[in-house]
């Protein structure tokens, strides 16, 4: 199935998490729109279309448009960085600090508020601060207002207004008394610095990101054969010594030469030159030579690679030692980078269920509170008269703006994907974070899981001889022929294992392979007949009526250490056995400890025989009532299913191959796989280590995010609760309720960026 259409958007007017919320929803309206992720450091939208056919791009800007927002395409270059985003608000910063700083001077240091130079002076600097500061502001809350909806910007144009406005009234009317331009001043300029500081903290949460883009060269050396310019000149008579060539015009016809291009001009098939200390430009496969290659920015992990012919290549890896040449496989969007990069981008512009709280709250927040402060400005107004009921309304106003509700689960998102991106973690959206902070059940599959995932031949087993070693006997060589030649179709690990012991070839008919159990084909007899054989799981075999009795020491003797058993049968006729064996990885039983350690139950799913199953789960330390044997991939999915039935949150870890209907059908999939099998996006988690060291990690860091989006979310409504009734009564000021949502902010951010420093206890 191929991937959905994606349109990439420039939205403007976006001023907080709210206004992502109102674009998402209106996007998503749409039919043919499969989803949606906005981000408002970036001023981006990225719609997934269900099919390239249903994609609308007129009528998503409508529905934007409808929505109070602007929007136009744009072309889908990734966009990392907020610096414009930021040096925007750093402007109003500038200026309006300057000026609240004047005014504060005048009026606290000099005690000039009462003086007409200064409080015309006040008038003038506070209009600039409105106009120049205050724009963005009021845009944003005219947008809003059109549509009949509101936002946080329709609170602090309300409160700085109400300032501004009773201050120029007393003024331009001589009725006297206190002026509150520079309160009108501080309330812009504050919020204004919460603003350019959540733009900076974005920036700083998405340096994995950036360091990701940065990665890739923009040139490579690209092999050519040179051009026939040095055959020989045709006979005609002249003297060959009178002529003369350049030593550049001399080249041998079938040399080669490197030329430096740019790497957006490479294509598939084209072969490249890496000469150590370069980056690999795009992905491929060694063809020549061999070298190390550092892959930390891909899996985490330190130790070099060794690389040689056949080994695949990065792109953003660094070659270090020696001279490869490679060939391309796949270049742009179709990299493994590009597609880390996507998947960093939909984390961090990710929405998580959690998050549809504050969204709730934030919605119906701007009514209520203006409605408070209404409330609250008559009352002192019949009370104290109209400067106190001005002042407590603007202060209600500014202190209830929903900034930090709106950063609260974002923020957490944002810098906990990253610090999983350090760590060879690539995580699909916010939602799996969610799931991944819940998860009570981990259920593993045991080929490349558990295991290597590099099986080998052990022994081998005929009605005939038994051979274990290295050392073939003569007359085993048909059963290794026919053996090899059913399994040299299967991209399965045993089968691929079994592939190996024998280079020769038949000619088979009717091949197929049946998923979880075996592959069957017919080969020709020295009489011109067809017979059917099967090579497969035992239990595979005995469902096919193969009687398995002649066989069963040499099974029971390699179960018990931990083999598989597959088995080569002639129609109904068992012609041999072989034991294939898959190391245990080194970190499995650490890694089940540790997860058994927080609490988490530990399964084993396998379609291998029960005493391998049994074996296996021995050594890595689950329990032998959680392990079950002979299970197709379809019966794994059945087992999730029953699992969660019971109230088990439940994560499958897979290798991303046989494991599809499990992984889809659990709470959270996981993948342990290299960076090759991150294009098909199978799980929520992708380990792009090919251990298992880092699922505690991932799951722990999970953990962390969750309880940190929580933590945001309490001290986000603690503020308002607080804020909210003191400004009522009088308590604080404006300025200070302005300074209390921009700590309230600061809080959310800085607890949120404590996830980068995350470590697994």
């Amino acid at each position: 199935m191929s991937s959905p259409a994606i349109t990439e958007l420039r939205v403007t007017g976006m001023t907080c998490n709210n206004c992502a919320r109102k674009v998402t929803e209106a996007a998503q309206k749409i039919p043919s729109v499969h989803s949606v992720t906005v981000s408002v450091a970036a001023e981006r939208a990225s719609v997934r279309w269900n099919s390239a056919e249903a994609k609308n791009v007129s009528e998503i800007l409508a529905a934007i448009s409808q929505a109070g927002f602007d929007a136009k395409e744009i072309s889908a270059e990734p966009a990392a960085c907020c610096g414009s985003k930021q040096s925007h608000w750093q402007w109003n910063l500038i200026i309006g600090l300057a000026v609240t700083a004047a005014l504060m001077i005048g009026e606290w240091g000099f005690h000039l508020m009462m003086a007409d130079w200064f409080r015309w002076l006040s008038f003038f600097l506070a209009t600039v601060v409105q106009i120049f500061c205050g724009s963005q502001f009021y845009r944003g809350a005219w947008r809003q207002l059109k549509v009949g909806q509101s936002n946080m910007d329709a609170l602090v144009a309300l409160g700085s207004t109400t300032a501004f406005g009773f201050s120029c009234w007393v003024l331009f009317s001589g009725a006297g008394g206190h002026l509150y331009f520079m309160e009108a001043a501080a309330i812009i300029s504050i919020i204004s610095f919460g603003h350019w500081l959540e733009a900076r903290v974005s920036d700083q949460a998405s340096g994995a990101l950036k360091s990701l883009l940065q990665l890739t060269p923009q040139t490579a050396r690209r092999i050519q054969e040179s051009g026939a310019r040095s055959q020989k000149p045709e006979a005609t008579g002249f003297d060959l010594r009178k002529l003369s060539f350049s030593k550049s015009e001399i080249r041998n016809p079938k040399s080669e030469i490197e030329q430096e291009v740019a790497v957006s001009e490479l294509k598939t098939g084209d072969r490249i030159a890496l000469r150590p200390g370069d980056r690999v430009p795009v992905d491929g496969v060694v063809i020549e030579g061999e070298s190390a290659v550092d892959e930390a920015m891909l899996t985490g992990e330190s130790v070099p690679a060794d690389k040689k012919s056949g080994s695949e290549l990065f792109a953003g890896t660094v070659n270090l030692n020696g001279r490869l040449v490679m060939r391309v496989t796949a270049t742009g969007e179709a990299t493994a980078l590009a597609h880390i990069i996507a998947a960093v981008q939909r984390a961090q512009t990710s929405r998580a269920d959690i998050q549809r709280l504050g969204d709730r709250i934030s919605s119906v927040f701007v009514p209520i509170i203006v409605a408070i402060a209404l409330a609250a400005g008559i009352f002192w107004f019949a009370h104290s008269g109209a400067e106190k009921a001005f002042v407590i309304a603007a202060g209600i106003l500014i202190v209830a703006c929903p900034c930090a509700m709106g950063l609260a689960t974002p923020a957490a998102i944002m810098a906990s994907a990253n610090a999983a991106a350090r760590r060879g973690i690539l995580i699909r959206d916010g939602v799996a974070l969610e799931k991944a902070g819940k998860i009570t059940a981990v259920i593993f599959d045991k080929t490349g899981t558990l295991t290597m995932g590099k099986p080998e031949v052990a022994a081998s087993w005929s009605s005939s001889f038994s051979l274990s070693g290295d050392t073939l006997k003569r007359e085993l060589q048909p059963i290794f022929t026919l053996a090899a030649a059913l399994a040299r179709n299967s991209t399965h690990p045993i089968s691929q294992a079994i592939t190996k012991i024998s280079s020769e070839k038949i000619e088979l008919a009717d091949w197929r392979e049946i998923r979880g159990c075996g592959v069957e084909a017919k080969w020709q007899l020295a009489d011109g007949s067809w017979q059917m054989g099967k090579l497969g799981s035992l239990r595979w075999l005995r469902e096919s009526g193969v009687d398995l009795a002649a066989g069963e020491k040499f099974i029971s003797e390699w179960s018990n250490q931990g083999a598989t058993l597959v088995g080569l049968v002639a129609e109904k006729d068992l012609l041999g056995l072989f034991a294939v064996r898959d190391a245990v990885k080194t970190n499995a039983a650490k890694v089940v400890g540790q997860l058994q350690a927080q609490g988490l139950k530990t399964y084993l799913l396998t379609g291998d025989n029960s005493l391998t199953a049994a074996s296996i789960a021995k050594q890595v330390g689950i329990a032998p009532e959680n392990v079950f044997a002979e299970v197709r991939p379809e019966q794994k999915a059945e087992f999730v299913q029953q699992l969660q039935a019971r109230g088990e949150r439940v994560a499958f870890v897979g290798d991303g191959i046989n494991d599809a209907p499990a992984l889809t059908q659990a709470d959270l999939g996981i993948a342990v796989s290299r960076a090759s099998d991150i294009a098909r996006e199978a799980a929520d988690i992708i380990l792009l280590k090919s251990e298992i060291e880092a699922m505690p990690e991932a799951l722990g860091l999970a953990r962390a995010t969750l309880r940190t989006i929580k933590q945001n979310l309490f001290w986000a409504f603690f503020y308002n609760a607080l804020g909210v009734p003191l400004a009522a009564c009088g308590v604080i000021s404006p300025i200070f309720c302005a300074a209390a949502m921009g700590v309230s902010d600061l809080i959310v951010i800085g607890n949120a960026l404590r996830l980068l420093r995350w470590r697994q206890r």
